[in-house]
């Protein structure tokens, strides 16, 4: 862990300095969690026996289409000796050869940070939090919903650098609307090298948008770095039910081509896209996601791929996606069980909300969604910050709040210290009966770290709270992304890279028209 303190504010002195030093902002990192506690298995082994044939019977009597003429002959050459059959678009494989080919993806990976310091490894018992992804609106410091833009991309990124618990970037902060969709993949992958040390995703939405952002990255890192170092991890949403389209294929044949790791996640809206089963529907979220994951290992075998899935339920009274219920909690353990098994690391989503403000549906959501996924053990928590109505709104407040609760879920999944019994039980023959451990030397040493103090929940009186504001966790919230918005300092990028993806950008913006075709 990292510490990097604001300097104080010029020109401040004596007990206004003092308040300035206790409340200026520090910086701190937290490297990838490594899980202490056990994980929660829902079903029995031999259930899992049961999910995994029924999963590879439908692959072999039903199949999966992959709708990409380039995809379906790589397919055909890879299963020449009889791994698959093809009608069209559509693919029946074989269970050996299809787990012949997960079997070639690592179980973990490393991905470089710009900085170093800031590479992380998941996979196994290590795991990693990133930020909401692909909201078109944001709830701004101001409060109001808006459509976002290209300085709420900028801030979030920011706010990304500075979250302790966040060890990547992320991928599309928020969808910047004031930039045409052509040229936005440019300005979001350039904004997140500037703003941030942290690993990043690259853009998924055209193959030319994946090799734009994968020219920058081995500007940033170095053409031959890029092919040997995973610097990427990036998303390939599959078309439930039972489909992989041009665009994600396109993606993952510019990325696993490139040794950048693919989130192969069906994209599961449970009861519209998928069966109104909690089992059925993670049996064909285990097929749709196995069938990324082995395509990638046809581009290049060894490449690292992320299996898993996006999840909501639907309400059948509205036909809305909701977040947060038990029963994405089960399907999140099943799939915790079932990558397990695969030996695959494996992504869900975090802190999700489909609430509308930052209130007790968005806390009590959120809480329930990112609990499921604590238990059931996913490598890679995306949208762990931010998410709120059901992804399409990123919130300033929530995103600095939910980067504080990202620390007390790392608290308890990484579990119970037991070598502290032997000082805690000194501290007890110190204190006589009736009295209190407050100013022992235990105390004095451990009470910073002994308990999880977090600073944006208020445990003081109600007069205390009445006297300091009476401020909601909102309000709390958004003074505090404030704050860090004040204090961020940018990380320095070398004078002649940051010339060079310029330029490219510029070259790129005019190659481009600014309309679609």
């Amino acid at each position: 862990m990292t510490d990097t303190t604001a300097p104080a504010r010029a020109g401040r002195r004596g007990r206004g300095a003092r308040r300035d030093a206790r409340t200026a902002y520090t910086q701190r990192y937290l490297p990838e969690m490594e899980r202490g506690i056990p994980y929660m298995d829902a079903l029995l082994p031999e259930q899992v026996d049961i999910v995994h044939d029924r999963t590879m019977r439908l692959l072999e009597s039903t199949g999966i289409e992959f709708r990409d003429d380039e995809s379906i002959e790589m397919w055909r050459q890879a299963g020449s000796g009889g791994g698959v059959s093809i009608d069209g678009y559509r693919l029946r494989i074989d269970r050996e050869f299809l787990m012949e080919l997960v079997a070639m993806a690592p179980s973990d990976y490393t991905m470089v940070g710009r900085d170093p310091a800031r590479s992380v490894t998941l996979g196994g018992r290590k795991s990693i939090f990133t930020p909401a992804y692909g909201a078109p609106f944001v709830r701004d410091l101001d409060g109001t919903r808006r459509n976002a833009t290209l300085d709420d991309f900028h801030n979030f990124a920011k706010i990304a650098q500075m979250t302790p618990a966040m060890q990547m970037a992320g991928g599309v902060l928020c969808e910047p609307m004031d930039i045409a969709v052509p040229h936005r993949h440019l300005h979001m992958t350039y904004s997140l090298m500037k703003h941030s040390t942290k690993p990043f995703m690259g853009a998924v939405t055209s193959r030319e948008r994946a090799e734009d952002s994968l020219t920058m990255a081995q500007m940033l890192f170095g053409e031959e770095f890029v092919d040997q170092n995973t610097v990427m991890t990036c998303l390939a949403n599959g078309n439930s039910p039972l489909v992989w389209d041009s665009t994600m294929l396109d993606a993952v044949k510019v990325y696993s081509g490139a040794n950048q790791a693919m989130l192969f996640s069906p994209f599961v809206l449970g009861g519209a896209s998928t069966p109104a089963s909690t089992v059925g529907s993670v049996v064909q979220i285990n097929a749709e996601a196995l069938a990324g994951v082995a395509f990638s290992q046809i581009v290049r075998p060894g490449a690292p791929a992320v299996y898993g899935q996006w999840l909501a339920t639907v309400s059948m009274k509205s036909g809305a996606p909701m977040a947060g219920t038990p029963d994405i909690d089960h399907m999140n353990l099943l799939v915790g069980q079932l990558a397990r098994r695969y030996q695959l690391p494996w992504r869900c989503s975090g802190m999700c909300t489909a609430s509308k403000a930052f209130d007790a549906q968005a806390g009590y959501e959120a809480a329930r969604n990112m609990f499921g996924v604590a238990l059931a053990g996913a490598n890679f928590v995306l949208s762990t910050t931010g998410y709120m109505e059901s992804a399409l709104c990123q919130s300033y407040a929530k995103a600095v709040v939910d980067g504080e609760q990202a620390e007390m879920f790392r608290r308890f999944v990484e579990g119970i210290d037991f070598d502290e019994l032997d000082g805690a039980l000194a501290a007890m023959g110190e204190v006589e009966p009736g009295g209190h451990f407050l100013g022992t030397a235990h105390t004095l040493a451990n009470f910073e770290s002994a308990f999880a103090m977090p600073e944006l929940m208020d445990s003081d009186g109600y007069e205390q709270w009445l006297a300091a504001g009476a401020e909601d966790t909102e309000a709390r919230g958004t003074k505090k992304a404030r704050q860090m918005l004040a204090d961020y300092v940018e990380p320095e990028l070398p004078d002649d890279v940051d010339e060079a993806l310029r330029d490219f950008i510029e070259r790129r913006i005019r190659e481009i028209p600014e309309t679609l075709e």
